[in-house]
This record gives structure tokens, C-alpha cells and sequence, in this order.
């Protein structure tokens, strides 16, 4: 065959799970100029490279529907911690908190610190711009966070936004659509946006409705009165005619848990008028920003980084405190700004969640805390080790979908998801009988079991377990 017919790479051999849910089939496939040329019975077909997919599973890469890698990827742009588990896209953004537009030299108040100090992007095209020339290793697309606008345009954040301020973060939210963001993200629940009322949420976010994009919600509370917190985004997504994220969704607090079966019922009442899904991560444990208010409705408090006391990373918070002659809550004002990791949730609900249907995978990493939540390290080869696998939730090929297929449909991104001709050649090859995470609360960062191969673009970035140091990542955005 001339070289210029040939392929650049086969992959032959293995059992192709497509992302669409559909059951899984032997096929070949074959890559060139960074897309699926051709799937099928390739055996006379030739190629630079060749695969042996024997015996494991060819599926998309995986999307990370719910990231916090916004500076991540420019700062450590090898992303081992994300092309290790088979991610090749990242969701940034989330939860109200985005780098950009916002720019300061001083400490940004919490929890948009849990990005880091890097607010040096006055608008979303500069943003955009440093992913590109980042060259990272995972694909990114990205969303305006509604607490950075509020920071950015706003001195007193302890009550809602005039008119005038209205208008201002109006204004950047439609620059930030139109320079490729894919939708705006709320954090109610954080002190910066607390005390926005429905409305400016709405008068902020009517470029959605002319330009398109997804309205991600970290709902106003996860515990009590979700009821309410859900109504109150509904009625959101609504008035601006843009698809719902429910961010995480969750029950905190011992009181609560088992009202997975109550949120579920609403949620798809609700879909069957407006638009809608949820993501999830795989753990009964949460971790955000320490709030001494919230010592008392958890079962155990880990410190995972302090900046007055860095020596309590990875501490027991209740162990601290009777170290230091305290109670647990006086121990976490003390310890403040810090992040903690909370045992707050129920295993049931985690289940229940994760398998509804309209859930999609994400992490909710914190990449900058100095001891992570271990699914910065572990979510997606936990759902299809432990949950798929083991204890047999859902099927692989439901697994894989809520990690490609159903998390590219929802937030718009084209080409993408799905294994069929003529789509981006990001593919992760994997062993579904060895497949397993191996990060813990006690130690965090320990690299999954169980991924042979990652391609990005048709770069592979992983073989044979182990990261190659190709790149080729960039800024993605919707495609309608």
C-alpha cells in the first residue's frame, strides 16, 4: 500500500464500546489525520502504528463533566492525574467560580481560591487563548462562573447586585459566549454568591438565551431544603431557556440521607418539561472550601491544606481539636482559608445517583489542594472498576456512555463521545477485568490500574499504562 494511503494508526482486535450505550462488538479502527477513518474488519488494512486491542475495550476518551482544572491545564499541562483515568476533555468552570474575567493580585476571596492565585485573565478570549498555547494534554472547554462576576464587578458581595452591576456581568457573560464558552456556572452555596437572588441570576445570564449554552448549578443547599434549592434552579433554567447541570448532586447531613429517591422523582418530573441532567463522582465524601458552620452535620472532617497551619494537611479535624484544647469548630475557624474533605453522605444515595439515568461522571477534583479528595485521581476507573464491574450497578456499556456519549449531548460539544467515522480520534483503550483506582483518603494520588492506551487527537498520550509526553490538547466549544 502507497504511504500515502496508509493509516496512521490501527487499533485491531479489541471490543469497541461506542459511548452510545449500544452493546459492545468486535471491530477494527482506523485513525488518520486526527479522526476515526474507518471501524469495521480492517485485517487487510495498513498502518504507522499498530494497536493490539486484544481482549480489552476500545471506547471515547472520557469527559470529565464536572472539572476544576481551569488553571491546571496551564500550569501543569501534562495532566497526569486526568490522562491516567482515560480523560481527554475536561468541563471547567464549575460552581460559579472561573478564572476568567477577573483580574487581582490579591488572594481572591473563598472558595474561588481553590483555583489558586492565577486571576490574570481579563476576559474569557485571553483565557482561552493560554489554554491553546498550553498545548495540554486533555481537550477543555469551559463556563463563566457567576461568583467571579460577581468579584470582578462587586465590593460588597453581602447583598444582590444593582442594576448597573447587573449589567456589567451581563456584558461579560455575552463576550465570554461568544469568545467560546459553553454556558454560565452558580454557586449559590458559597458565601460570594449567597446573597443573589434568583433574579440577578436571571438578568445576568439572558445571553444564554440568544447565544446558547448550558445554566451548571452547585445548588443554593444540598441538605435541608433541597427541595427548594432545585425548584429555584428550575425556575432559573427556565426563564433563561438553557439546559440544566445539577453540579454533584448530593444529600448532606445524616438527616437526609436516603432523599435521593425524593430529588431523583423531581428531577424527572422536571425533564420531561425542560432540559436537564446531573453530574456525580463516585464517593460518599465531598471536599470544597472548611466552613466551621458545617462541623456539626458531618461524620468526620479532614483537613486537606490551611494556610495559617499547612502542617494539618491530611489531619482528622476532631483529632486536631483535642490536640489543641478546642472544640472541632473552633479548630476550623482557626485553620482558615483551608479546604477540607467532609464524610457527609450516604452510600445509597451515591448508587442511586450515579445510576439514574441522566447522570453523567465528573470528578469535582481540586488539582491545588495540597492533599486531594482522591477522585482528583480515581473517579472514572472507580465507576467502571468498582461500580460496573463489582458491584454491578450499571453495565460497562452504561458506564462508558455516562462518561462520553451522554456528557458530549449535554454540553454541546460535536465530534466527540461517540466512536463512528468521521469523529475526533480521542479513544481510551482499557482492561475491564484489571480496571480498578487505586487513590485513597489516606493516599490520594495513586495512579489507576487497568488503562493501556489514551489517544488525544490521534496523539496517543498513555501506552502501555504509562504517560508518552505527546500533548495536543485545546480550547473546545459548542456546536450548538
Amino acid at each position: 500500500m502507497p504511504d500515502s494511503n496508509r493509516y496512521d494508526v490501527l487499533i485491531r482486535g479489541g471490543a469497541v464500546v461506542d459511548g452510545t450505550g449500544a452493546p459492545r462488538r468486535q471491530e477494527d479502527l482506523a485513525l488518520r489525520d486526527g479522526r476515526i477513518a474507518a471501524m469495521g474488519d480492517l485485517r487487510d488494512a495498513d498502518a504507522r502504528h499498530t494497536i493490539d486491542a486484544q481482549g480489552l475495550i476500545v471506547a471515547p476518551g472520557f469527559i470529565d463533566s464536572h472539572a476544576h482544572d481551569d488553571y491546571a491545564v496551564i500550569e501543569t499541562p501534562d495532566m497526569a492525574f486526568k490522562v491516567l483515568q482515560g480523560v481527554t476533555t475536561v468541563v471547567n468552570g464549575n460552581c460559579g467560580l472561573s478564572l476568567a474575567p477577573l483580574v487581582t493580585r490579591e488572594r481572591p476571596p473563598a472558595p474561588l481560591d481553590l483555583l489558586g492565585d492565577a486571576y490574570h485573565y481579563r476576559d474569557f478570549a485571553t483565557y482561552r487563548a493560554a489554554v491553546d498555547a498550553a498545548d495540554p494534554a486533555v481537550n477543555v472547554a469551559a463556563m463563566i462562573g457567576h461568583s467571579t462576576l460577581r468579584v470582578r464587578h462587586m465590593a460588597d458581595l453581602q447583598r444582590a447586585a444593582t442594576r448597573a452591576e447587573i449589567a456589567a456581568m451581563r456584558a461579560d457573560l455575552a463576550d465570554g459566549l461568544r469568545a467560546g464558552a459553553i454556558g454560565m456556572s452558580t454557586g449559590t452555596f458559597y458565601p460570594p454568591a449567597a446573597h443573589a437572588p434568583a433574579e440577578e441570576i436571571i438578568e445576568i445570564g439572558t445571553p444564554l438565551r440568544e447565544l446558547g449554552g448550558v445554566y451548571a448549578t452547585h445548588l443554593r443547599d444540598e441538605g435541608d431544603e433541597i427541595l427548594e434549592a432545585i425548584e429555584e434552579s428550575l425556575r432559573i433554567g427556565a426563564a433563561l431557556q438553557a439546559p440544566i447541570i445539577f453540579s454533584h448532586h448530593k444529600l448532606v447531613g445524616t438527616r437526609n440521607h436516603g432523599r435521593s429517591e425524593e430529588t431523583l422523582a423531581v428531577l424527572a418530573q422536571a425533564a420531561a418539561r425542560q432540559p436537564l441532567c446531573a453530574d456525580c463522582y463516585p464517593y460518599a465524601a465531598s471536599s470544597t472550601m472548611l466552613r466551621p458552620e458545617r462541623v456539626e452535620i458531618c461524620d468526620r472532617i479532614m483537613v486537606a491544606w490551611s494556610a495559617p497551619h499547612p502542617e494539618a494537611s491530611g489531619r482528622d479535624l476532631r483529632e486536631l481539636a483535642r490536640e489543641w484544647g478546642c472544640s472541632a469548630r473552633e479548630a476550623a475557624e482557626r485553620l482558615l482559608p483551608a479546604g477540607a474533605v467532609y464524610f457527609i453522605m450516604d452510600e445509597g444515595d451515591v448508587r442511586r445517583i450515579l445510576s439514574w439515568p441522566e447522570t453523567m461522571v465528573g470528578s469535582d477534583g481540586l488539582p491545588k489542594d495540597i492533599r486531594p479528595h482522591p477522585r482528583l485521581w480515581g473517579t472514572f476507573p472507580r465507576v467502571l472498576g468498582h461500580y460496573a464491574r463489582d458491584v454491578g450497578l450499571f453495565s460497562l456499556e452504561a458506564a462508558v456512555y455516562k462518561m462520553t456519549g451522554l456528557t458530549a449531548a449535554k454540553f454541546g460539544l460535536s465530534g466527540r463521545g461517540v466512536l463512528r467515522a468521521g469523529n475526533i480520534a480521542d479513544i481510551v483503550v482499557f482492561d475491564a477485568a484489571r480496571i480498578a483506582d487505586t487513590a485513597t483518603f489516606d493516599a490520594p494520588e495513586g495512579a489507576p490500574l487497568g488503562i493501556e492506551y489514551v489517544l488525544l487527537g490521534g496523539r496517543m498520550t498513555v501506552a502501555h499504562g504509562t504517560p508518552t509526553g505527546a500533548r495536543g490538547g485545546r480550547y473546545i466549544g459548542r456546536s450548538a
